[in-house]
């Protein structure tokens, strides 16, 4: 990936920076969306979409990273991304990366001992990576003075024999080199099934079906508002069809009802939406489009 300056955006007295740790193209959509892809609404649309949702094959684009917040007391990560030298043997493609996350970090202002908290939407292997790093053969805390912040009904989840199924092979592993260090540490921090507010502006919102206990993030700061959405979407051609679950989604009647309902929290209101896996700029406000919606980014 291209080294560029982070951009830097203004919620209220609030700021917030893209952090992306890889950027992946390729990706067929008959793949990402199963039983959901229709060529014909990329056919149909080409022209009028957002630039830079697609490869010149008509393959996917998605990005995975973190954003930073700045507040005037506080700097806080949401999402820390798929990490380095985790073992994954059943994906293959996330394992035993050796990527500059740390440096970009550093150069969007951010060193990992000035970090004061992480907040976790949910316990997925491309949103906690980074909690952890390898030292001398051990996972140790990435972020030694920070309070991790997550679900509680992840961490249950995750952490049980009940995510031990098929469903879950992309995140095997996970648990136990990316979270359970941080909760031995005693670093951690939950939030019950019903969300709530957390450091005056941000408030976790129940947003499950992508996973089980996921939450977004909503910001709200001198009367501007954010939302980091998490999962809830993984790529704006989501946002034309709200009715598309990626591979990923684990309980997928919930995820279409989720992704609806954030869809409609946001929609022709000035909410910046930060999304986790969106290609370009990743940040972006959604508008009514008839009975629909659409994408602009930012």
């Amino acid at each position: 990936m291209t080294t560029k300056i982070p951009k830097v955006y203004q919620v209220g007295d609030v700021t917030v920076t893209r952090v992306t740790e890889m950027m992946l193209g390729g990706i067929p959509p008959e793949v990402y969306f199963p039983g959901s892809w229709d060529r014909m609404f990329l056919e149909e649309n080409r022209d009028s979409l957002p630039s830079g949702l697609i490869d010149g094959n008509s393959q996917l684009i998605v990005s995975i990273g973190t954003w930073v917040v700045k507040t005037t007391n506080h700097t806080i990560l949401i999402d820390t991304a798929t990490g380095n030298d985790k073992n994954l043997p059943l994906n293959p493609d996330l394992a035993n990366l050796q990527l500059p996350y740390l440096k970009r970090l550093k150069e969007a202002g951010v060193t990992p001992e000035e970090v004061d908290y992480v907040l976790l939407t949910h316990l997925h292997v491309d949103h906690v990576g980074w909690n952890t790093k390898l030292v001398d053969g051990k996972w140790v805390p990435t972020f030694p003075n920070a309070k991790y912040v997550f679900p509680l009904a992840e961490q249950e989840y995750y952490s049980s024999e009940a995510s031990h199924n098929k469903a879950n092979e992309v995140n095997f592993n996970v648990y136990e080199e990316s979270v359970l260090p941080v909760v031995e540490a005693g670093l951690t921090q939950t939030i019950g099934p019903e969300g709530g507010h957390f450091l005056e502006i941000f408030k976790f919102i129940p947003t499950p079906g992508h996973s089980i206990g996921q939450m977004s993030i909503s910001l709200k700061s001198d009367g501007e508002e954010a939302l980091f959405g998490a999962d809830v979407m993984h790529h704006p051609f989501q946002v034309f069809n709200p009715d598309w679950n990626s591979m990923y989604c684990e309980f997928t009647d919930q995820a279409r009802i989720s992704r609806l309902r954030v869809l409609e929290y946001i929609a022709d209101r000035p909410v910046i939406y930060f999304s986790t896996h969106f290609p370009e700029s990743a940040a972006g406000y959604v508008t009514r489009n008839g009975d629909g919606y659409k994408w602009d980014f930012i």
